[in-house]
Protein backbone atom coordinates (compact mmCIF):
# COMPACT_ATOMS: atom_id res chain seq x y z
CA UNK A 1 0.00 0.00 0.00
CA UNK A 2 1.17 3.28 -0.92
CA UNK A 3 1.74 6.12 1.95
CA UNK A 4 0.86 9.62 1.17
CA UNK A 5 1.30 10.97 4.63
CA UNK A 6 -1.38 12.69 6.34
CA UNK A 7 -3.32 15.28 4.55
CA UNK A 8 -3.49 19.05 5.79
CA UNK A 9 -6.40 19.39 8.29
CA UNK A 10 -7.31 15.74 8.91
CA UNK A 11 -4.26 14.93 11.97
CA UNK A 12 -4.51 11.73 13.79
CA UNK A 13 -6.99 10.05 15.23
CA UNK A 14 -8.43 7.87 17.97
CA UNK A 15 -5.66 5.02 17.11
CA UNK A 16 -2.50 7.53 17.13
CA UNK A 17 -3.50 8.14 20.83
CA UNK A 18 -4.39 4.32 21.95
CA UNK A 19 -0.51 3.97 19.97
CA UNK A 20 0.59 6.88 22.25
CA UNK A 21 -0.58 5.22 25.24
CA UNK A 22 0.33 1.63 24.87
CA UNK A 23 3.69 2.85 23.86
CA UNK A 24 4.12 4.57 27.23
CA UNK A 25 2.63 1.44 29.34
CA UNK A 26 4.90 -0.97 27.69
CA UNK A 27 8.50 1.23 27.94
CA UNK A 28 7.19 2.22 31.29
CA UNK A 29 10.09 1.00 33.09
CA UNK A 30 12.62 1.49 30.44
CA UNK A 31 15.66 3.75 30.13
CA UNK A 32 17.81 4.92 27.35
CA UNK A 33 21.21 3.81 27.94
CA UNK A 34 23.30 6.85 27.02
CA UNK A 35 21.54 9.38 29.09
CA UNK A 36 19.07 7.60 31.34
CA UNK A 37 15.98 9.48 30.00
CA UNK A 38 12.96 7.32 29.65
CA UNK A 39 12.36 5.72 26.36
CA UNK A 40 9.47 7.58 25.52
CA UNK A 41 11.26 10.19 24.81
CA UNK A 42 12.74 8.38 22.03
CA UNK A 43 9.53 6.97 20.66
CA UNK A 44 8.52 10.55 20.53
CA UNK A 45 11.06 11.76 18.67
CA UNK A 46 10.96 8.66 16.02
CA UNK A 47 7.62 9.13 15.79
CA UNK A 48 7.90 12.93 15.37
CA UNK A 49 10.38 12.85 12.75
CA UNK A 50 8.56 10.21 10.62
CA UNK A 51 5.30 12.51 10.33
CA UNK A 52 7.38 15.26 9.23
CA UNK A 53 8.75 12.81 6.38
CA UNK A 54 5.28 12.26 5.40
CA UNK A 55 4.41 9.15 7.07
CA UNK A 56 0.58 8.01 7.14
CA UNK A 57 -1.01 7.14 10.52
CA UNK A 58 0.13 3.72 10.46
CA UNK A 59 3.69 4.85 10.12
CA UNK A 60 3.53 7.11 12.99
CA UNK A 61 2.02 4.11 15.29
CA UNK A 62 4.59 2.39 13.87
CA UNK A 63 7.03 4.77 14.92
CA UNK A 64 6.23 4.89 18.50
CA UNK A 65 6.02 0.76 18.55
CA UNK A 66 8.91 0.17 17.12
CA UNK A 67 10.98 -1.14 19.76
CA UNK A 68 7.54 -3.10 21.21
CA UNK A 69 8.30 -6.61 19.91
CA UNK A 70 12.03 -6.63 20.11
CA UNK A 71 12.14 -4.89 23.60
CA UNK A 72 9.15 -5.37 25.37
CA UNK A 73 7.19 -9.53 24.52
CA UNK A 74 8.13 -10.78 21.58
CA UNK A 75 5.49 -12.73 19.80
CA UNK A 76 3.16 -11.98 21.87
CA UNK A 77 3.71 -8.10 21.67
CA UNK A 78 3.51 -8.68 17.85
CA UNK A 79 0.05 -10.26 18.35
CA UNK A 80 -1.45 -7.86 20.51
CA UNK A 81 0.07 -4.80 18.02
CA UNK A 82 -1.89 -6.64 15.28
CA UNK A 83 -5.09 -7.14 16.55
CA UNK A 84 -5.21 -3.66 18.22
CA UNK A 85 -3.56 -1.27 14.73
CA UNK A 86 -3.68 -4.14 12.00
CA UNK A 87 -1.93 -6.25 9.70
CA UNK A 88 0.17 -3.28 8.52
CA UNK A 89 1.64 -1.28 11.36
CA UNK A 90 2.22 -4.84 12.64
CA UNK A 91 4.52 -5.92 9.78
CA UNK A 92 6.31 -2.40 9.96
CA UNK A 93 7.22 -2.91 13.67
CA UNK A 94 8.18 -6.39 12.92
CA UNK A 95 10.34 -5.11 10.13
CA UNK A 96 12.13 -2.26 12.20
CA UNK A 97 12.67 -5.45 15.20
CA UNK A 98 16.49 -7.42 15.20
CA UNK A 99 15.54 -9.86 17.61
CA UNK A 100 12.39 -10.89 19.58
CA UNK A 101 13.44 -14.03 21.71
CA UNK A 102 15.44 -13.90 24.98
CA UNK A 103 18.49 -14.13 25.22
CA UNK A 104 19.22 -11.99 21.63
CA UNK A 105 21.91 -13.86 18.63
CA UNK A 106 25.35 -12.21 19.27
CA UNK A 107 25.64 -8.32 18.84
CA UNK A 108 27.34 -8.61 15.46
CA UNK A 109 25.03 -11.46 14.02
CA UNK A 110 21.73 -9.82 14.70
CA UNK A 111 22.76 -6.69 13.39
CA UNK A 112 24.50 -8.24 9.76
CA UNK A 113 20.88 -9.76 9.79
CA UNK A 114 18.81 -6.74 10.06
CA UNK A 115 20.92 -4.75 7.50
CA UNK A 116 20.55 -7.71 5.09
CA UNK A 117 16.44 -7.62 6.07
CA UNK A 118 16.98 -3.63 4.81
CA UNK A 119 17.49 -4.15 0.84
CA UNK A 120 14.04 -5.19 0.52
CA UNK A 121 11.96 -3.47 3.28
CA UNK A 122 9.05 -1.24 2.18
CA UNK A 123 9.65 2.84 2.28
CA UNK A 124 7.49 2.88 5.26
CA UNK A 125 9.99 0.62 7.42
CA UNK A 126 13.04 2.46 5.66
CA UNK A 127 11.02 5.85 6.76
CA UNK A 128 11.06 4.53 10.73
CA UNK A 129 14.30 3.13 10.31
CA UNK A 130 16.31 6.05 9.16
CA UNK A 131 13.98 7.69 11.79
CA UNK A 132 15.19 5.67 14.69
CA UNK A 133 18.61 5.52 13.58
CA UNK A 134 18.90 9.68 12.90
CA UNK A 135 17.83 10.06 16.77
CA UNK A 136 20.07 7.28 18.33
CA UNK A 137 23.02 8.57 16.27
CA UNK A 138 22.45 12.53 16.90
CA UNK A 139 21.65 11.17 20.96
CA UNK A 140 24.38 9.38 21.07
CA UNK A 141 27.34 12.36 19.58
CA UNK A 142 25.55 14.37 22.45
CA UNK A 143 26.34 12.04 25.22
CA UNK A 144 29.41 11.50 23.65
CA UNK A 145 30.54 15.14 24.15
CA UNK A 146 29.42 14.75 27.68
CA UNK A 147 30.90 11.72 28.31
CA UNK A 148 33.68 10.44 26.49
CA UNK A 149 35.24 7.06 25.56
CA UNK A 150 33.75 5.91 28.85
CA UNK A 151 30.48 5.82 26.76
CA UNK A 152 31.02 3.22 24.62
CA UNK A 153 30.92 0.48 27.61
CA UNK A 154 27.65 0.88 27.35
CA UNK A 155 27.21 -0.68 24.38
CA UNK A 156 27.10 -4.23 23.32
CA UNK A 157 28.94 -2.86 19.77
CA UNK A 158 31.11 -0.92 21.38
CA UNK A 159 33.28 2.20 19.98
CA UNK A 160 33.99 0.65 16.67
CA UNK A 161 31.08 -1.42 15.99
CA UNK A 162 28.27 0.77 16.90
CA UNK A 163 30.26 3.61 14.49
CA UNK A 164 30.08 0.81 11.96
CA UNK A 165 26.36 -0.76 12.38
CA UNK A 166 25.31 3.25 11.70
CA UNK A 167 27.58 3.99 8.90
CA UNK A 168 26.30 0.62 7.41
CA UNK A 169 22.66 0.95 8.22
CA UNK A 170 22.66 5.16 6.62
CA UNK A 171 24.59 3.92 3.53
CA UNK A 172 21.78 1.00 2.84
CA UNK A 173 18.99 3.65 3.75
CA UNK A 174 20.43 6.22 1.44
CA UNK A 175 21.20 3.92 -1.02
CA UNK A 176 17.33 2.26 -1.05
CA UNK A 177 15.69 6.08 -0.30
CA UNK A 178 15.77 9.71 -0.84
CA UNK A 179 14.56 12.73 1.02
CA UNK A 180 15.77 15.13 3.91
CA UNK A 181 15.22 12.40 6.75
CA UNK A 182 17.61 10.28 4.88
CA UNK A 183 20.31 13.03 3.79
CA UNK A 184 20.63 14.17 7.84
CA UNK A 185 20.87 10.96 8.86
CA UNK A 186 24.04 10.44 6.52
CA UNK A 187 25.35 13.87 7.85
CA UNK A 188 25.10 13.24 11.47
CA UNK A 189 27.07 9.70 11.56
CA UNK A 190 29.99 11.44 9.64
CA UNK A 191 29.98 14.25 12.21
CA UNK A 192 29.74 11.39 15.08
CA UNK A 193 32.74 10.15 13.14
CA UNK A 194 34.24 13.27 13.22
CA UNK A 195 33.98 13.58 16.28
CA UNK A 196 35.23 10.09 17.40
CA UNK A 197 38.66 10.97 15.36
CA UNK A 198 38.90 14.20 17.53
CA UNK A 199 38.06 13.35 20.56
CA UNK A 200 39.84 9.77 20.89
CA UNK A 201 43.08 9.29 22.94
CA UNK A 202 43.90 6.17 23.05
Amino acid sequence: MAEHGIAEGQGLGERFVEALAYAAQLHAGQRRKASGTPYIAHLLGVASLVLEAGADEDGVIAALLHDAIEDQGGAATRQEIRQRFGDRVAAIVDACSDAETLPKPPWRERKEHFLASLLEAEPAVLRVVAADKLYNVRSLLRAYRQQGEGLWARFRGGREGTLWYHREAARILCARQEGWLFDELAEAVEELARAMEREYRP
